[in-house]
């Protein structure tokens, strides 16, 4: 919501002055795309709005950060040191790091600060999930959960505080995957609310930040084609002994060269291994090569996408792909015209976690003040019922779970919600303005019971 990077800068002078000196200062979700110069910030600007605390603010996507210069000493990171793998320390001309951060060279600070308390991770995570139940979803799809945030909804569950389902995917690169794994852990417990079902991977990084992986340079960047956070052969190596192990795969990838080099990565272990209806994802999917695009269905491979991230990359992706690489680009018609089947999603923090927001993107393609005019690509746009099946009964089925979740069906789940307005048949232009009334869990309201005089459990 930052308007400027001087705002940027108001916000931390105002945290670094409300803090002792030598407390971290974290924040994320700035874009520069939404500043009237749209450029990275450089972060040795942070040393003047916060000279005695070490500073670290994530973009919107993830895969950048900017930090001061005390949390780069903190990290120990020089002129002299290198770029981690799939991951770029920007640097000025004389070869000091400006503070800014690219995807896995984030980790060198992000492994300095301070956890949080495991008290105050239970907190946020019971607020999260009220926040959650308040816009209608009754469960989430968690991409990357470690040892430690395992054993704190165990640890919920056990004292009925799980408010909502869970369906998560271990942190491929978590060092603790293997003992999870040979203990078992994904087998899921949880009576419904809790199960790990994959491991969530990393081919590249964001359009945004211009580190998605491209086949050819940025338009707007010369000489930039992004970065792949991984080898594809350890890629490769990691894909393989997961679906052996029988997990589900689940791989970021936005560029078009990252999607084609995990959809070659998934050909090559299905051709080895073919065994069981797998339904490996790739996560977000954004920028496809045409001939790529037939590719998701003829291997059974999930486009699992984010609706509002074309409504948000819109004014923008044009720049950064010029006008051929568009076609590709967000491209949910062409996809479902092959057969697929498209779980709708938010990515959320990186986008609002409100779904009605994802069916409005999805159905008209424009931002919500009603532009551009017809729509973005307006080819590409769903109907409003498949956009309602992709937040359901697809998502559902995007983690096997379409005997049990996804369409209000005797003997599923009792999860649905309460709709202020019929969805199927108001205008499409208010379908971002619709809230869920009530919200139910299990045949119980956990969310607007006082505004029904019977409430509580639901015959």
């Amino acid at each position: 919501g930052t308007a400027s990077a001087g705002e940027v800068l108001d916000i931390v002078r105002v945290h670094a002055g409300n803090l002792g000196a030598g407390h971290w200062i974290v924040g994320r979700g700035w874009d520069q795309n939404d500043w009237p110069v749209p450029e990275f910030p450089d972060g040795r600007e942070l040393d003047l709005a916060a000279p005695d605390n070490p500073v670290f603010l994530v973009r919107v996507c993830g895969h950048a950060a900017i930090v001061n210069t005390a949390a780069l000493a903190l990290a120990g990171i020089t002129a002299d040191t290198s770029d981690p793998q799939g991951g770029r320390i920007v640097r000025d001309e004389a070869g000091t790091p400006t503070g800014l951060l690219l995807d896995e060279a984030i980790t060198l600070v992000s492994e300095v600060i301070p956890s949080l308390s495991r008290k105050v991770q239970k907190t946020l995570l019971i607020e999260a999930a009220g926040r959650c139940l308040a816009v209608g979803l009754t469960g989430v799809q968690e991409m990357g959960i470690s040892r430690e945030t395992l054993s704190i909804y165990r640890e919920l569950f056990e004292n009925e505080l799980l408010p909502f389902r869970i369906t998560a995917y271990f942190a491929g690169d978590d060092p603790d995957i293997a003992s999870l794994v040979a203990g078992g852990m994904f087998r899921g417990f949880a009576d419904d609310h809790f199960s790990v079902v994959g491991v969530k991977l990393f081919a590249d990084g964001s359009l945004g930040a211009r580190s998605a992986a491209l086949l050819d340079d940025y338009t707007d960047d010369p000489g930039n084609r992004g970065i792949l956070v991984e080898d594809p052969g350890e890629l490769f190596a990691q894909v393989r002994e997961y679906h052996g192990k029988g997990f589900q795969i689940a791989i970021h990838a936005i560029g078009d060269r990252a999607n084609r080099e995990v959809l070659d990565i998934y050909e090559r272990v299905l051709s080895k291994d073919p065994s069981g209806d797998r339904r490996h994802r790739i996560e977000h999917a954004q920028i496809v090569s045409l001939e790529d695009l037939p590719r998701f269905s003829a291997l059974g491979v999930i486009p699992s996408m984010q609706f509002t991230h074309c409504t948000s990359d819109m004014p923008w992706a044009g720049d950064r792909l010029g006008t051929s690489r568009l076609e590709g680009a967000y491209a949910w018609r062409s996809l479902l015209d092959t057969g697929c089947r498209i779980p709708g999603g938010s990515d959320f923090p990186v986008e609002s976690i409100n779904p009605f927001l994802g069916i409005y993107a999805a159905v008209t393609r424009k931002g919500l003040d009603g532009m551009p005019e017809g729509g973005w690509m307006p080819e590409q746009r769903l109907s409003v019922e498949e956009a309602m099946r992709a937040f359901t009964v697809d998502a559902a089925y995007a983690v096997h779970e379409e005997d049990v979740k996804g369409s209000i069906t005797p003997g599923k789940l009792a999860d649905f919600v309460v709709l202020s307005e019929d969805i199927m048949t108001i205008p499409i232009e208010r379908i971002h303005s619709v809230r869920p009334a009530a919200t139910v869990l299990g045949g119980e309201i956990v969310f607007g019971a006082e505004r029904f005089p019977a409430s509580g459990r639901v015959r």
